[in-house]
């Protein structure tokens, strides 16, 4: 037997979605089985698998432990020095500033050492803003992540309500977004809009992209601008429409204007030539643009945040653009 108390980071969702977590290995058919059975109970009686869990609710599995997650053989160094950029940073909400090299999450080998996640995790921990021991169900996640050689905003979710919130107004388009990068050439027109289908290839992790609607394909729009040129290299400015996998990288390189030091999208010359390892490619700038109920985050509506620094745009302009 094993009862789990339900604190606020565990409420509002769904009983079998807590199970999920819970008993990760306890089949969807079997769990509504002992539910039925009232072999899982909430405070003493039978619930529906659709039941929204309240902090405080007594959830009580009568279930065999093999059906619960075997001990960690291997967890994060939650004592390991964070080195983390932070740019903002409330009872909710972490702004990170990703360094270009650093992966988000864990690579296939599933190593977590050194990943974003796992440095918010260990800051998290040592700052006494999160306890692993005392949760039943969450654990501090990344609400958006971008490639391991782009550098720049991420957003963390230090609980559940703000986790919710977020992958919401992410659905609604409602977090915007605006990337630096370096281009060989100079797009004409200077400012304008890029509207093409993007196909993943998830076996080679690469996307093509498509005049034409095709199998797989999803619709992909980048707004840009040039800020600077020269010597046959220009700075832009781009705004995300959509978010799909690569879509800057893909969009401009569709274009003739690949990003200097993209070894996967720029012809190989231009890439050799570039000298740069690595897309010249940040998420400097995040914008809250909320509509509606945004709670716990109603105080982050209609703000605005940007790294201090992108060392690549330096040489171009004296200051970043400000909003």
């Amino acid at each position: 037997m094993r009862e789990f108390i339900i604190s606020e980071n565990d409420s509002g969702q769904r009983l079998n979605k807590f199970l999920l977590k819970a008993a990760p290995h306890l089949p969807a058919s079997l769990m509504q089985k002992y539910l039925r059975l009232k072999r899982i109970k909430v405070n003493g009686a039978r619930a529906q698998a659709a039941y929204r869990l309240q902090p405080g609710d007594r959830v009580t599995l009568y279930i065999d432990d093999t059906f619960f997650a075997a001990a960690e053989t291997e967890r994060v160094d939650l004592l390991a020095p964070p080195r983390l950029s932070i740019v903002y940073e409330d009872g909710h909400i972490l702004l990170a500033d990703k360094p270009p090299g650093m992966l988000c999450h864990a690579d296939d080998g599933g190593r977590q050492s050194g990943t974003l996640i796992a440095r918010i995790q260990a800051y998290l921990y040592q700052s006494g803003q999160w306890d692993p021991a005392r949760e039943n169900s969450f654990t501090p996640a990344l609400c958006n992540r971008i490639d391991r050689n782009t550098g720049g905003l991420v957003i963390a979710a230090k609980t559940a309500a703000a986790l919710r919130t977020i992958n919401e107004k992410i659905r609604l388009h409602q977090i915007e977004k605006s990337y630096l990068c370096l281009v060989h050439g100079v797009p004409a027109p200077r400012q304008g809009r890029i509207a093409l289908f993007l196909r993943k290839d998830a076996a080679r992790n690469t996307v093509t992209a498509h005049q034409t609607r095709v199998p797989g394909a999803k619709t992909a729009i980048t707004d840009y601008r040039v800020l600077a040129s020269r010597d046959g290299v220009s700075l832009l400015e781009c705004r995300l429409i959509t978010g799909r996998t690569h879509q800057i990288r893909v969009h401009l390189a569709a274009i003739g204007h690949p990003l200097v030091g993209d070894g996967k999208y720029a012809p190989r010359a231009q890439y050799r030539a570039s000298g740069r390892k690595g897309q010249a490619l940040y998420a400097y700038r995040l914008t809250f643009a909320f509509r509606g109920e945004s709670a716990p985050l109603d105080d982050l509506a209609g703000r605005t945040f940007q790294v201090p620094r992108v060392d690549f745009a330096e040489g171009f302009l004296p200051r970043l653009p400000r909003p």
